[in-house]
């Protein structure tokens, strides 16, 4: 089967031409560490669980007067790897996939 042709680097000004996204060059730039390396491991599973058990209802939507159930646990102030921001309860809000992917695109 014939391969797909390679595309330009999406760092900016990058001449290099790559399969992915980026050349190998900039790859290691935009590369992200895993979930587990960021602290979403299993002891967070359960506690995500456990607080959306007592806040069932996306809290963004309520604002709006709607009923819509909570899928997330959103950090309102991004824990940048900060463990105690992190684990901190009073950071966290329950929001629908709709409004964290909204929150974060937004960069909020």
């Amino acid at each position: 089967m014939p391969r797909t042709p390679k595309r330009p680097c999406r760092h900016s000004g990058c001449p290099n031409l790559s399969d992915g996204p980026y050349c190998e060059q900039h790859q290691r730039l935009y590369a992200r560490e895993i979930a587990t390396q960021r602290g979403y491991d299993g002891r967070w599973r359960r506690t995500r669980a456990s607080f959306l058990k007592k806040h069932p209802l996306c809290a963004g939507c309520l604002k709006d007067n709607r009923l819509t159930p909570a899928t997330v646990v959103d950090h309102i102030v991004p824990h940048r790897g900060d463990e105690r921001l992190f684990w901190d309860e009073a950071n966290w809000q329950p929001l629908c996939k709709t409004c964290h992917d909204r929150k974060t695109g937004e960069g909020l």
